[in-house]
């Protein structure tokens, strides 16, 4: 993927999305999946991973991605403002259902993939734990894991956690099922089957060749204990190659 400096793209018009250059990040990977499945046009800005990243700061007063510029519009970083601006600029593809009882659902089980405590942040805990274990942890480590609230006893509860939200997942699934649906929700993709496709990934990535990633970061990725890898089950791992079938394009590219 093609990205802009950070100073090329303050002066840039239109949609600008901020991205961790050369990984597929979950929060990101997510992002982009969704404005492309909208007909979004965006331009990919450089982030550096657990860089300082000074001048991403300057601009959107946080050095994290991915984050959304919209013309002239205030950043939007959040997972959920990130959904709702693709929502205001593509009306016409909706991920999220009109009804409010639908939309309260979609967004519920979305911030349980997405938000805080949720499986992609329980996750990314388990998966600072050694780094974190060293005398001298790395300092690109170090910040990640301040913004996540990494200590030794909040990565020791990520696994019960994370069990909980797997068997609710999958449990959605197979209610869903019952009722001649293969989506999360309702009768048609919403938002919640582009977050778990993409943050299926922190426990089995897709194959190498359709997701180049790192070896370091697929060895991460795949890292854990036999009740970690239990949390994608057969239906979660069905419910992912379909979205990667027909709504998510292959091969990744970041």
């Amino acid at each position: 993927m093609e990205y802009l400096d950070v100073e090329q793209a303050v002066a840039a018009p239109g949609l600008r999305l901020v991205l961790t250059a050369g990984v597929p990040g979950p929060w990101g990977e997510a992002a982009k999946a969704i404005f492309s499945w909208k007909g979004l046009d965006y331009l990919a800005v450089r982030q550096e991973g657990g860089g300082e990243n000074i001048a991403l700061r300057a601009w959107t007063g946080q050095d994290s991605a991915p984050v959304a510029i919209f013309e002239q519009q205030p950043p939007v970083s959040h997972w959920l403002d990130l959904l709702h601006l693709a929502e205001r600029l593509a009306p016409g593809k909706p991920l999220l259902p009109d009804a409010a009882a639908g939309r309260a659902d979609a967004q519920g089980l979305s911030a349980m993939i997405a938000g805080v405590d949720g499986f992609g942040w329980l996750r990314r805990l388990q998966m600072l734990a050694p780094a974190m274990s060293m005398a001298e942890p790395p300092a690109p480590i170090a910040r990640m894991a301040a913004k996540y609230g990494w200590s030794p006893s909040a990565a020791e509860a990520a696994t019960d956690k994370l069990q909980d939200i797997s068997a609710l997942l999958d449990g959605r699934l197979a209610s869903q099922a019952s009722s001649g649906s293969p989506y999360f929700v309702g009768d048609s993709v919403t938002a919640v089957d582009f977050y778990w496709a993409n943050f299926a990934a922190m426990v089995k990535p897709l194959p190498a060749d359709v997701n180049p990633m790192p070896d370091y970061m697929r060895s991460i990725y795949e890292s854990g204990s036999a009740e970690v890898m239990a949390l994608l089950t057969p239906r979660l791992e069905a419910h992912r190659d379909l979205m990667y079938r027909d709504h998510i394009a292959l091969p990744l590219d970041f």
